[in-house]
């Protein structure tokens, strides 16, 4: 083998980096209506090559693109029914990605989001077909209603929380059902509205471009969700709702330092329903009618299903969960009831062995490889120096580890200089001449670090009045009193310095 031949050790992530030019100005291409940059790049130091670099920090929009990019270019090569089964799945996560930001971000646990979806269609279709307003009115109507709808189920939440205000949305979409069963007057047909108009025209519809156009709308749909989700939670609004919830789970709390809670919950809420109102009018125009089945309890638990195996209050678990679910559900009929029971186990392996779904077993893994790591530290005897094995991984000087244990060393031989002799050599003459062993124990306290240091402060400048103090070793932070004892001898004060020091190394 030749010297030359070098090997990766280690963990070390692989990251692309760029070279920019140090002359050249970084461009600040910002989201438009927010704060946000496109992608999240960094600037670091390279200590090998001496030049800037700039590596990705987020590199989830990345991810986003790619993953939304490839689905977007293979659909229009693949069978008429599975366009037909992406169309559905487009549709499904967007669905889901508003119904995470009301359970996740808001922290409403809404069961009523088909409620919403429903009513919202039912209402866009029923001014189409018996009022005649054109078919892109139904995605104005549909927000409003969504909108309204919303604002009446949010009113409760302020009153109710958690499995209770689950039931009574649960309760509010089995009324819709039912209400829309009985209404015979608009519903002839088992409560469902058909002949609806649609932007796919009549003669391409379940047909190859009417499946191609139908994919596009509900992948478009699907980007307005996320784009949603990203200026809510990623905003002022989302913000604040996390900082509340990580604080404390206490509205209280939130409220005393300045965040109104309840109002911040009900806006999330509000804007999620009025964006699944536009879902819902975009779903009576994608299959041109709309039915009771949209309240059913089953479609509700497929939701469930796809939000417990992506993960909640993730956006990338709302969508891959939707995946996952309508894949097996929808491209997989030919398999009859046992499919169901195949998303069951799913979910129920999910549960067992990821438990905030999918997306986050990546984090569960490293913190379960970062617990299992600190128990193989632990069983170690060594202390290593100063640094202990466990935190010896986070130092990334290494250099800093050799000091380390080089000063522990040191400390360990002037202990055994501290003798009382020495103590009352240093009495008699702190300034003076002094012998090998005392001159080598004032060097090293000479030496150390400024933080925490004892300083004499003469109190009053004409005046032969003394304090110790410590430094805090940060500009701007002013330094302690270390004991209010007053000193009127300058060699008094600074006997009383190197005791403290000595007390210091002592228990070090």
């Amino acid at each position: 083998m030749s010297d030359n031949t070098y090997h990766k050790v280690g963990r070390r992530p692989w990251e692309w980096k760029l070279k920019p030019i140090g002359t050249d100005e970084r461009p600040r291409l910002r989201l438009p209506g927010t704060r946000r940059h496109w992608l999240k790049w960094r600037d670091v130091h390279n200590p090998k090559t001496l030049r800037r670099e700039r590596v990705l920090a987020d590199k989830m929009p990345l991810w986003w693109t790619l993953g939304l990019g490839f689905v977007a270019i293979i659909t229009p090569f693949m069978p008429n029914s599975m366009i037909s089964v992406m169309s559905i799945f487009c549709i499904y996560a967007a669905i889901n990605v508003l119904w995470t930001l009301i359970v996740g971000t808001a922290g409403i646990f809404s069961l009523a989001t088909l409620a919403v979806v429903g009513a919202s269609g039912y209402v866009a279709a029923a001014a189409n077909v018996y009022l005649g307003v054109p078919w892109p009115f139904m995605l104005i109507i549909g927000p409003i209603v969504g909108f309204l709808f919303g604002a009446i189920l949010a009113a409760p939440s302020t009153r109710l929380d958690g499995l209770y205000y689950a039931l009574l949305t649960m309760g509010v979409a089995e009324i819709c059902r039912v209400f829309v069963v009985q209404l015979r007057a608009l519903t002839q047909t088992n409560g469902a509205i058909t002949q609806v108009d649609s932007f796919i025209p009549e003669a391409w519809f379940l047909q190859r471009p009417g499946l191609l156009l139908g994919f596009a709308g509900a992948f478009l749909l699907l980007l307005g969700a996320l784009l949603v989700w990203r200026l809510v939670n990623s905003e002022r609004l989302g913000m604040l709702l996390r900082v509340a919830r990580t604080s404390r789970e206490d509205e209280a709390f939130a409220e005393a330092i300045g965040i109104d809670f309840r109002r911040a919950r009900l806006m999330v809420f509000v804007i999620s329903s009025a964006a699944l109102g536009v879902v819902g009018a975009f779903y009576t125009m994608y299959y041109r009618s709309i039915s009771p089945t949209i309240f059913s309890l089953d479609q509700l638990l497929l939701l469930f299903a796809m939000m417990v195996i992506g993960g909640l209050g993730r956006a990338e678990g709302a969508v891959v969960g939707a995946a996952i679910v309508t894949m097996i559900d929808k491209g997989l009929v030919e398999l009859g009831p046992p499919r169901i029971i195949l998303v069951a186990f799913i979910m129920i392996g999910v549960t067992i062995f990821a438990r905030e779904g999918l997306t986050g077993a990546r984090h569960q893994f490293r913190d379960y490889r970062k617990r299992k790591s600190g128990e193989r530290r632990a069983r170690r005897t060594e202390k290593g120096g100063e640094a202990m094995p466990e935190e010896a991984t986070e130092v990334h000087d290494k250099q800093e580890l050799y000091y380390r244990r080089f000063n522990k060393r040191l400390r360990d031989r002037l202990k055994t200089l501290i003798t009382p002799e020495l103590i009352e050599e240093h009495k008699r003459d702190p300034l003076g001449h002094h012998s090998d062993a005392l001159a080598r124990v004032l060097n090293y306290f000479r030496r150390a670090e400024m933080a925490d240091k004892y300083v004499i402060h003469r109190m009053i400048p004409t005046e032969e009045r003394f304090r110790i103090m410590a430094v805090s070793g940060v500009r701007g932070l002013p330094p302690r009193v270390v004991d209010d004892r007053e000193y009127t001898d300058i060699n008094d004060a600074y006997h009383a310095v190197f005791l403290l020091r000595v007390n210091d190394l002592l228990e070090s």
